[in-house]
């Protein structure tokens, strides 16, 4: 699942929505890191950005997953970032094994400049995020998820995302309404080595954007060869800046 919590004021539903839709991790934007509780329902916290707040987290399954190493990226700024989030990072990932196949799998939060940037400013970020993707681990599935802030005119975008090995998937409704007849997608995900079976838009919550929860299979079950020890803390994560 994933969810933009509008600086987050949605927090407060999430132990609601994850008893109601029992997902085995969770990817969300907008939330202020420093508040953001190390559990969730049966959730525990990966990571969490602090330097703003709007922060990424990322939240996983224990029984499903075992937590290794995480990192957050500064990507490219727009004139919004510069003036009023100098500091903002816009990607989180958290490197997962399933405790079922051992496979590794690369999970990823993604936060995208608000309108006011140019569609070319977001496939730059978009671009740099999947890099950094694949620096941190080629060969694993992986799957970015969040807030794309891309509602229109996503041709060159998905071109470019094929065009690094990834897909680009839109849930089954939109995810933002301007009114009640006018909506679109700004929340949906890229991803590689996965078959995304269903994206489903869930409904209304406490945010101006609406979750969206993710079916997907692993098609890569090459188990992963001596893993290096769980991450044993949820601590701020190392920054790197693209």
């Amino acid at each position: 699942m994933s969810y933009n919590l509008r600086r987050h004021s949605a927090t407060a539903e999430l132990a609601r929505l994850i008893e109601r839709y029992p997902v085995d991790a969770l990817t969300l934007q907008e939330g202020d890191g420093v508040r953001m509780p190390t559990e969730i329902g049966d959730l525990k916290l990966a990571s969490a950005t602090y330097k703003s707040e709007l922060g990424l987290a990322i939240y996983y399954r224990p029984e499903r997953f075992t937590a290794l190493d995480s990192h957050a990226f500064a990507l490219r700024k727009a004139m919004h970032d510069r003036m009023l989030l100098p500091g903002i990072e816009r990607l989180l990932t958290t490197h997962l094994v399933d405790t079922e196949t051992g496979q590794d799998v690369q999970l990823a939060s993604f936060h995208a400049s608000p309108l006011s940037a140019t569609n070319m400013l977001r496939r730059r970020q978009i671009k740099s995020a999947l890099t950094h993707l694949d620096a941190l681990n080629t060969d694993s599935p992986t799957l970015m998820a969040g807030d794309f802030n891309y509602p229109v005119l996503r041709n060159k975008l998905i071109r470019q995302v094929e065009s690094a090995g990834y897909s680009l998937s839109l849930s089954d409704g939109p995810t933002y309404f301007y009114t009640k007849s006018i909506a679109y997608h700004f929340d949906f995900l890229t991803s590689k080595g996965l078959d995304i079976q269903l994206i489903e838009t869930l409904p209304q919550g406490l945010s101006d954007h609406r979750p969206i929860m993710v079916t997907a299979e692993i098609l890569k079950r090459a188990a992963l060869q001596n893993p290096p020890e769980p991450a044993t803390h949820t601590g701020p994560v190392f920054d790197e800046v693209d």
